[in-house]
């Protein structure tokens, strides 16, 4: 039994199809090498675009949340992590705690490659709590061999209330790629479930095109078989990455834990796509005693599908909290500046604030909504009542820092009659975002907010609705525009968007948004569609960031009410 400690040297690896291109241009992968870069350790940390309240370490870069629980009190993130860089290489279990999911300390990374079986990398995985409350955490390594391989690793000390330290059992690895199982895209297992007297695991894989997750059984979580079928798959959808399996409830809120299965519940299946960088879900029906899961026929079980949030987020992962019956979810937002910026400021990549997600009550979709802990961060709380905005009506809010804010807002519409019509062909919301901005004139909409914006408006961030009308019923586009985010021309600045399904017949909008100095997470319809983007102000920096409310829809609306809030820095590593 080998105990996690050392830091050995990592091979480094190239991988020819890690550069995406995206959305007309190149967007770096997690896996992006940049050798240049390796030697080049952090001597001073830049505070421009540092976040105040996300979830980010002192310095380094850091992409996938690894392994989040809850365990005797106490939340743990792991995550990926270069603790000699800026840019990806190097990579270790790094490792945070905390008893609010918003305050954190770290702790020494838990894991490192040390092994034949991880000598080469450890990847991503998950933790499971088996019976005896003994925690447990599956991951990727990366063997001798080059070879993705899952193994296993155990707490050294179960007394430790932070399990600062784990170890490597000898019976590792658990599970290798044998037969035609590509040994390149073998990789990110999920949190084990119990059932039929197995536990049960999922791991990331493809063959040619289409996307699968590979099921392996267990009785005793020591040695695993391979199941003839996968759980699922899908063509045309490439390696699936980070995959992430588990029960919602089709009555409430309430989370469930991952072995839940029978009347009332759905599950939903959450895949991250290698080839794009984006995420898709489906919600459906799991048959235990074939282990199978059967999407319902209510969304594409394809990159156009659902996502949990349509902007920069990926490898997200999820947790049952059983001291709060909730499921929460992570999720990993890259930078989207250059790989040398990234060096020059010492540090790449947060992760989202903590939401709380639920099955909607339609049992369609997931809704998502950051965790009430959140809000012992607001102070210097402003309001706003029944502002009417007309054809091109702008308000400023003030009394806030606005680089570092939290702003809930309600829109009424009185008139739909001039909503623009909908071409059904219309079926990815990215590009109609990208068309349609927000200084694009529409029938209703668009109106939204301008966070992050200089006062001259020559940066500004615009999230924002669009309502159409199709044959029967209207259709809500929401949208989260870069385009005028930054003078800096070097930097990825897309317009994202998604669809709100969401009924008008009260005809009312509500929009939060979360604002942190260089990123901005948004919920749409109380969190039906989340959007979050990446900014890098040159001028709405600091006390030169404003945020306004807007509209210029050639139709009337009434902000009903505004909410906004200063908000203060939590401890953070």
């Amino acid at each position: 039994m080998a105990t996690c400690s050392v830091l050995s040297s990592v091979l480094i690896f190239f991988y020819s199809n890690l550069l995406i291109w995206n959305n007309g241009v190149f967007v770096e992968a997690s896996h992006r090498v940049f050798p240049q870069y390796q030697p080049l350790a952090v001597s001073k940390v830049s505070q421009r675009y540092r976040t105040g309240y996300h979830f980010q370490p002192s310095k380094h870069w850091i992409n996938d949340p690894n392994g989040p629980m809850y365990y005797n009190g106490i939340y743990h993130l792991f995550y990926q992590y270069n603790p000699r860089g800026a840019v990806w290489g190097n990579i270790v279990w790094a490792h945070s705690v905390s008893t609010d999911l918003i305050n954190w300390a770290p702790l020494e990374p838990a894991l490192y490659p040390t092994e034949p079986f991880d000598i080469n990398g450890c990847w991503s995985g998950s933790a499971t709590i088996l019976p005896g409350n003994k925690p447990v955490i599956l991951y990727t390594g990366i063997d001798t061999q080059n070879r993705q391989v899952q193994n296993i690793a155990v707490p050294k000390n179960l007394s430790d209330p932070y399990l600062r330290e784990w170890t490597k059992p000898g019976h590792n690895p658990l599970m290798v790629p044998a037969g035609d199982i590509n040994v390149s895209s073998f990789r990110d297992p999920t949190t084990a479930w119990w059932g039929n007297g197995h536990w049960k695991v999922l791991v990331g894989n493809k063959r040619g095109r289409r996307g699968m997750a590979l099921l392996y059984r267990s009785r005793d979580f020591v040695t695993w078989k391979k199941s003839p079928h996968p759980l699922h798959s899908a063509p045309g959808t490439g390696m699936w990455e980070c995959p992430d399996f588990f029960p919602v409830s089709l009555a409430g809120e309430e989370g469930l834990d991952a072995s839940r299965t029978g009347v009332g519940v759905k599950h939903v299946l959450k895949v991250s796509l290698d080839s794009s960088r984006f995420e898709y879900y489906t919600v459906g029906r799991y048959f235990p005693e074939k282990d199978r899961y059967i999407p319902d026929n209510t969304s594409a079980d394809n990159a156009m599908g659902l996502r949990f949030d349509y902007g920069n987020f990926y490898a997200s992962k999820t947790f049952f909290d059983a001291g709060k019956k909730r499921r929460i979810l992570w999720g990993w937002t890259n930078e989207s500046d250059t790989a040398a910026d990234d060096v020059a400021k010492g540090w790449a990549g947060i992760q989202t604030i903590p939401r709380k997600l639920w099955l909607d009550k339609s049992g369609r979709q997931i809704v998502q909504w950051p965790i009430q802990e959140l809000e012992a961060l607001r102070q210097n709380g402003v309001h706003l009542r029944k502002v009417h905005l007309r054809k091109g009506g702008i308000v400023e809010v003030k009394g806030i820092t606005a680089a570092q804010a939290d702003v809930e807002v309600t829109f009424s519409l009185p008139n739909l009659k001039k909503a623009e019509p909908f071409d059904p062909s219309w079926d990815d919301p990215q590009q109609q975002c990208s068309r349609r901005g927000a200084t694009v004139e529409g029938g209703v909409g668009p109106f939204g907010l301008l966070a992050l914006a200089s006062r001259n408006l020559d940066e500004y961030t615009s999230i924002f609705f669009r309502v159409f009308k199709a044959q029967d019923k209207h259709v809500v586009l929401m949208c989260s525009d870069q385009t005028r985010s930054s003078l800096r021309t070097e930097v990825y600045k897309p317009a994202f968007g998604g669809f709100v399904y969401v009924d008008l017949e009260d005809g009312k909008l509500s929009l939060r948004s979360l604002i942190d100095n260089s990123v901005v997470e948004s919920f749409g319809a109380g969190g039906k569609t989340c959007i979050t983007s990446r900014v890098y102000p040159i001028l709405a920096v600091a006390e030169g960031a404003h945020l306004y409310a807007f509209n210029n829809g050639s139709e009337p609306v009434q902000l009903v009410k505004l909410k906004a809030w200063s908000m203060r820095r939590p401890r953070m590593n």
